[in-house]
């Protein structure tokens, strides 16, 4: 049940933060690896991309499940045992085999789902009065550890030794900490009512234009940024950047994404529709994907730091919308469960068309023109996504 008192109120926030964390380093570490990789197991660029697809795929297909987790076990078990599978799949990684890196990849996936679909619902459940705050605070905090492993990934490796399946497997550890965080939190949280069943949540808001808008927006948002995340040092060090620099340059594109996630939610969630936003956040994302593709090095910062923001702001969006078109917790937790399962199985699309339309041209003209059109089309998704409205009571 929920409990009013303010000091529970601050712990559930900083515990909620503390899951924020560990949401995108498991993933964002992989990127400025991806040579080293390459080097050691000889898989093909397209084959690399499904160590970011795997987990989106398990985004799609746990974020339909969480609602019936949830109902079983409550909000805090469920996030306990999310923790508890991130850090076994992100220490299965660093074991010297190829099947228990995909099979790590794989677990990593599931984990990350359960906490993506239930932060949206804590805040609806919680913090409904500041959820543009709250929404803001732990993306930009996802962004942080997005960032952070971008960053510390490749010294982790050579400088520090542990080499490619060691500096995957250290982000075990930030994982064990919130699953051990989460345990004297999750009695607090009873099961979620039994309400409709999920099949009928799903046909329900199956027949919403709104739920899929959200849909949409969420997944072809999430599919440009798993693209940057996997594909933007390879890029770099294809123009003659070595694999440091290229890391640093994801990690500062990840940092302009904790602004971005920072400010968007908490000044869009001041109006009623958010379509400003979304046309503004467009246009950013345009220019900076076209600056990418003509590739001029120096003005490489500035394009990495742009989309960066973007991405981040588009993301904080999502989310936000999650939450502002609900009418209540439980919508909130089912629309959360199908825009994050059709958006991920969207967005798992992404990283392996990417790398195919390189692996076929040989440059990354055509891979950056699919970018565009992915934009064209999130444009008008968030158009309808970010209207004054419910969901109609009849759906929700």
């Amino acid at each position: 049940m929920q409990d009013p008192s303010r000091l529970f109120r601050i712990l559930l926030l900083v515990a909620v933060l503390l899951i924020a964390l560990n949401l995108r380093p498991a993933l964002a570490s992989v990127g400025p690896l991806v040579e080293d990789i390459r080097a050691a197991t000889g898989l093909s660029s397209s084959r690399l991309g499904l160590l970011t697809t795997l987990p989106l795929l398990a985004f799609g297909v746990i974020s339909t499940l969480t609602p019936l987790l949830t109902r079983r076990f409550g909000i805090g078990r469920t996030l306990v045992g999310a923790m508890g599978l991130l850090a076994a799949g992100a220490a299965l990684r660093g074991t010297d085999s190829l099947v228990a890196l995909f099979a790590g990849t794989l677990l990593v996936g599931i984990a990350i789902a359960l906490g993506n679909v239930l932060l949206p619902t804590l805040t609806k459940r919680n913090f409904a009065a500041r959820s543009g705050l709250v929404t803001s605070l732990y993306s930009s905090v996802m962004g942080l550890g997005a960032a952070l492993a971008a960053g510390v990934s490749v010294p982790l490796a050579v400088d520090l030794g542990l080499g490619w399946r060691g500096s995957l497997a250290v982000w075990a550890a930030p994982a064990a900490l919130a699953c051990i965080a989460w345990i004297p939190l999750a009695p607090r949280f009873a099961r979620s009512p039994a309400g409709r069943s999920f099949a009928a949540a799903v046909r329900h808001l199956g027949g919403s234009k709104l739920a899929w808008s959200v849909a949409l927006f969420m997944g072809l948002q999430s599919m440009t940024f798993y693209v940057v995340l996997a594909w933007l040092p390879a890029i770099l060090i294809s123009r003659g950047a070595d694999a440091s620099h290229a890391g640093w340059m994801l990690s500062l594109s990840q940092a302009m994404g904790i602004l971005g996630s920072l400010i968007l939610p908490t000044w869009a969630g001041r109006y009623a529709g958010q379509r400003g936003f979304v046309l503004i956040l467009t246009g950013m994302e345009i220019a900076s994907l076209v600056g990418l593709m003509i590739g001029n090095p120096f003005w490489s910062p500035l394009w990495v730091s742009l989309i960066g923001f973007v991405l981040g702001g588009s993301f904080g969006l999502a989310l936000l919308f999650i939450v502002v078109r609900a009418h209540h917790t439980e919508t909130a937790t089912e629309l959360s469960g199908m825009a994050q399962s059709i958006g991920y199985s969207i967005a798992a699309c992404g990283p392996p068309i990417f790398g195919a339309l390189f692996d076929y041209r040989g440059d990354w003209l055509w891979a950056f023109l699919f970018l565009l059109m992915v934009a064209a089309v999130k444009l008008a998704a968030g158009l309808a996504a970010g209207t004054n409205a419910l969901l109609d009571p009849a759906d929700a």
